[in-house]
């Protein structure tokens, strides 16, 4: 059962528990992270990826070979590939964004991490991740684990989330304060 301080809690947090569990007794950590790193970029690609996950149409046969395709193209790990079939047969594909998000966390805490989140209107390079990780290294006083997202609603700037705290120097976020703002002058 997951625990309170692994953030792993509700339907996500009991799968992305499980998943752990079991790619820990079977030494495939990094390859079962991997998978779901890959699997995560391609559910933020993929607009037929997320309606498919989300789709309540969709038949669990559907899903089930549509995964299993999907798994067997990227070459995912055989537990990930059985993983995702099993959601697929039990209709929870709908929280694989959330499961995959419960599973860093656990992989962060696992190795003494802190798991982050960073939004960016543009893909970061290599050199921009490495220093926000130092920078929230600094201010954390733990190695970072990060996630990063791109979410080109921003405009420009980043949100990062470690925890239950945020940072939001977006460019969307600030022209919303401008606007609020305005309308308060007017």
């Amino acid at each position: 059962m997951a625990s309170a301080s692994s953030g792993a809690s509700g339907l996500a947090g009991r799968y992305a528990q499980a998943l752990f569990d079991l790619a820990s007794e079977r030494g495939a950590l990094d390859a079962v992270a991997a998978d779901l790193e890959a699997l995560a970029r391609m559910l933020d690609e993929s607009a037929e990826l997320t309606r498919l996950v989300r789709s309540p149409v969709i038949t669990r046969a559907a899903a089930g070979k549509a995964i299993a395709a999907l798994s067997k193209s990227a070459n995912f790990n055989g537990l990930t590939g059985n993983f995702l079939g099993l959601l697929a047969k039990n209709r929870r594909l709908f929280e694989l964004a959330a499961m995959i998000k419960a599973f860093r966390s656990l992989l962060a805490d696992s190795r003494g991490e802190v798991a982050a989140e960073v939004v960016s209107a543009q893909p970061l390079s290599e050199k921009h991740l490495a220093a926000v990780a130092d920078a929230l290294k600094a201010a954390t006083g733990a190695k970072v684990a990060l996630s990063p997202r791109v979410d080109p609603a921003l405009l420009g700037g980043m949100i990062v989330r470690v925890g239950s705290r945020m940072v939001d120097s977006s460019l969307r976020t600030k022209l919303s304060k401008l606007e609020l703002a305005m309308k308060g002058i007017g």
